[in-house]
C-alpha cells in the first residue's frame, strides 16, 4: 500500500464527494447573499424612503429561499461527504484487519497488540476526520473565500485590500505552524500507544496481579504512563489553543479597525466629502458598509477553518504514516507461484533433515530432524521442556517460512502447498487453549458455523465435556468470557479438543491438550480418538507418558534433536529419555 492509497477510496466514493462538494458550493454561494440582505435592511431603516410593501415582501421571499437552500444544502453535504468519510474509515479498518490476519507470528512478537489497536482506533479516526470535515472546511475556505473576495472587490477594492492583507499573513504563518503540530501529534500518539499497551497487558494479566496483591503497584505504574500521556496531550492542546487565540485576536483587531475606518468612510460620504485613497474615491453608505462587513465576515470562517484544517492535516499526516507503515509491512508467509492445492489429503507427513531457528533467535530450536508418519497413524511427541515439540507442529501449520525440501505432506513440499488448503487439512488444539469471548456452542462450531446442535453435541461427547456443559445453567449458550476465563483449565482444554474434532480434518494436532484433565478423562478422550479418528493422522504432544503409551509410534525429542522414533515397546530399549519418563511416572504412581 503506497502513500497515495487513499486515492482509491476517493475514486470509489467520487460521486458522493462530487455531489457533496456541489451542495457545499451552493451553500457557500447562497451564504454570501446574507450580507446583501442585511445591507438592504440597513438602507431601508436609514433612508426610510422609496420602499414599498411589495419590495419588503420580495425581500422576505428571497430570504426564505436562501434559508431553505442553506438548510437543505447543509444537510445534504454532510450526509454525502461525512457519509463517504465514514465508509472510507470502515474500508481502511477492513483493509488493516485483513493485513493483520496475513502478517506472520514474528510481527506480533515484535509489536505489542495495544499499539496495533491504537492504530485501528485513534489513527483511523484522525484520517476519517480529515477526509470528512477537512473536505467540507477546504471547500468553504476556497469557494466561500473566492466568492466573498470577488464581491468585496466589486464593492470597493481599497477596503478589500485593507481587509485581506492580514488574512494572507495568517495563512503563511499557519503553514509554518503545521510542521510543529505534526511533531506534537506524533509524540501524543506514541504516548497513547504506551498507555494502550500497559492497559491491555494489565487487563490480560489481572488474575496474576490480584493473586500477588499488586493492585496498588500497578496503579502507580499506570498513573505514571497516564501522566506522560496527559502531558503529551496538554502540549498539543496548548499549542492548538494558542493558535486559535492568536487567530481570534487578529480577527478581532482586524474587524475593529475595519469597522472604525469604515465608519469614518461612511461619515465622510454622508457629508458629501468622500475619502480619496490612491486616486480612488470611497463611496461608502451605511448599508454598503454593513454588506461589506458581512462579506468580510464570510472570510473569517474560512480563516478559522484554515487553522482547523492545518491541525487536522498534521494529525492526518502522522496517523496516516503509521497506518501506511503497518499496511506496507512485508507479508512473509505467502503462497509460492503455482501453489499446489492440498486436495483429498491422506495425512502422510515427512520430515527430511529439517532444522529451524526463530527469526529473532541465535540458536536452532530443531536440528536435522528426520522421520515419517504414515497416513492414519497415531503418533505421540514427548521430550523435555524446550526440546522443540511445539516448534515442530507449528512448522506443519506454516506459521513460519522454512527451507524447501525439508517437510512434505502427501509427498508435496510444504512450501509449495497453498496455505489455505494446508491449514484447512489440519485441526489444531493449541497449547494455550484459546477460547473466544462467545458462547460454548459457537466456540465448538468455530470451523463450521452451519453445524447443527447434534454435531456440536457429538463433538463435546468426543472431548468428554458434554456433561460439564449441560451442568451449566445456560448449557451450550454459556458465555465463556474473555479467553475462556469463566471455565476451568480442563474444561477449556476439552472444549478446544471438541472444536478441533468438529473440523473433521485428515490431520489433527494436539499440543499438550490433556495435561489439565484427570487420568480417567484422558483415557476416555484417547479411546475416542482411537475409535473415531481411525484412518486419519493424529499427532499428540504430551508431558505424560501415559498419554502416548498406546500410540502407533512415539517421537522423542532431546534438545532439538530426534533421539528416537519408534513404537512404545521399542523406545523402552533405545531411548534413555523415554525410559526415564516411564520410570518417573511409575515412581509417581507408586508414591
Amino acid at each position: 500500500m503506497k502513500k497515495n492509497c487513499i486515492g482509491k477510496y476517493y475514486l470509489k466514493y467520487a460521486w458522493m464527494f462530487i455531489l457533496g462538494i456541489l451542495f457545499n458550493a451552493a451553500v457557500d454561494y447562497a451564504q454570501t447573499y446574507v450580507p446583501e440582505f442585511l445591507g438592504t435592511i440597513v438602507e431601508i431603516v436609514s433612508t426610510r424612503t422609496g420602499v414599498t410593501i411589495a419590495d419588503i415582501g420580495s425581500l422576505i421571499r428571497q430570504m426564505f429561499v436562501i434559508a431553505m437552500i442553506l438548510m437543505i444544502g447543509r444537510a445534504m453535504l454532510r450526509f454525502l461527504i461525512l457519509g463517504a468519510s465514514g465508509r472510507i474509515e470502515a474500508g481502511i479498518r477492513h483493509e488493516m484487519f485483513l493485513k493483520a490476519e496475513r502478517l506472520s507470528q514474528r510481527y506480533y512478537h515484535e509489536n505489542k497488540s495495544g499499539t496495533i489497536m491504537s492504530w485501528f482506533s485513534s489513527d483511523v479516526e484522525a484520517i476519517e476526520e480529515f477526509v470528512g470535515w477537512g473536505t467540507i472546511m477546504a471547500v468553504d475556505a476556497v469557494f466561500m473565500s473566492a466568492v466573498g473576495l470577488y464581491k468585496m472587490v466589486r464593492m470597493d477594492i481599497v477596503m478589500s485590500a485593507i481587509a485581506v492583507v492580514p488574512m494572507l499573513a495568517l495563512v503563511i504563518w499557519g503553514n509554518k505552524v503545521e510542521k510543529i503540530w505534526s511533531e506534537k501529534w506524533e509524540e501524543r500518539q506514541k504516548q497513547f500507544d504506551r498507555m494502550y499497551d500497559f492497559a491491555n497487558e494489565t487487563f490480560t494479566g489481572i488474575r496474576v496481579i490480584k493473586a500477588f496483591v499488586k493492585e496498588i503497584q500497578e496503579l502507580k505504574a499506570f498513573s505514571k504512563v497516564a501522566e506522560d500521556n496527559r502531558q503529551a496531550n496538554l502540549e498539543f492542546v496548548k499549542m492548538s489553543i494558542r493558535f486559535d487565540v492568536y487567530i481570534e485576536m487578529i480577527i478581532g483587531i482586524m474587524m475593529s479597525v475595519l469597522m472604525g475606518v469604515g465608519a469614518w468612510f461612511v461619515y465622510r460620504f454622508s457629508i458629501g466629502n468622500p475619502v480619496v485613497l490612491l486616486g480612488h474615491s470611497i463611496l461608502m453608505s451605511a448599508g454598503k458598509l454593513t454588506t461589506f462587513i458581512g462579506y468580510v465576515d464570510t472570510l473569517i470562517w474560512p480563516m478559522i477553518a484554515m487553522g482547523q484544517i492545518l491541525q487536522m492535516y498534521s494529525r492526518f499526516r502522522t496517523s496516516a504514516g503509521r497506518i501506511y507503515a503497518f499496511l506496507d509491512q512485508e507479508e512473509e508467509i505467502h503462497n509460492s507461484e503455482n501453489a499446489v492445492m492440498l486436495s483429498d489429503c491422506k495425512g502422510k507427513i515427512t520430515f527430511k533433515d529439517f532444522s529451524f531457528a526463530y527469526p529473532d533467535g541465535n540458536t536452532h530450536s530443531l536440528n536435522h530432524v528426520s522421520f515419517e508418519i504414515q497416513p492414519g497413524e497415531m503418533v505421540g511427541v514427548v521430550g523435555k521442556i524446550g526440546s522443540g515439540k511445539t516448534t515442530l507442529v507449528n512448522s506443519l501449520l506454516r506459521l513460519y517460512n522454512i527451507d524447501k525440501g525439508s517437510i512434505f505432506i502427501d509427498d508435496i513440499d510444504l512450501m509449495d502447498i497453498d496455505i489455505t488448503s494446508l491449514r484447512d487439512a489440519i485441526a489444531y488444539v493449541p497449547q494455550d487453549n484459546f477460547l473466544f469471548s462467545d458462547n460454548i456452542r459457537n466456540n465448538i462450531s468455530f470451523s463450521n458455523r452451519k453445524a447443527d446442535m447434534n454435531e456440536i453435541t457429538n463433538a463435546a461427547v468426543f472431548a468428554d465435556v458434554d456433561e460439564n456443559i449441560k451442568g451449566f445453567s445456560e448449557g451450550y449458550e454459556t458465555v465463556t468470557g474473555e479467553r475462556g476465563v469463566t471455565l476451568s483449565g480442563g474444561q477449556k482444554q476439552r472444549i478446544s479438543i471438541a472444536r478441533a474434532y468438529m473440523k473433521n480434518a485428515p490431520i489433527m494436532i494436539m499440543d499438550d491438550s490433556v495435561s489439565a484433565v484427570d487420568m480417567k478423562t484422558e483415557e476416555t478422550i484417547l479411546n475416542n480418538i482411537n475409535e473415531k479418528r481411525k484412518g486419519k493422522t493424529t499427532i499428540i504432544i504430551a508431558s505424560r507418558v501415559s498419554t502416548v503409551a498406546h500410540m502407533d509410534k512415539i517421537l522423542v525429542l532431546n534438545e532439538g534433536n530426534v533421539e528416537a522414533f519408534d513404537t512404545p515397546a521399542g523406545l523402552l530399549k533405545t531411548s534413555p529419555t523415554y525410559q526415564k519418563m516411564v520410570y518417573l511416572q511409575k515412581l509417581e504412581s507408586e508414591l
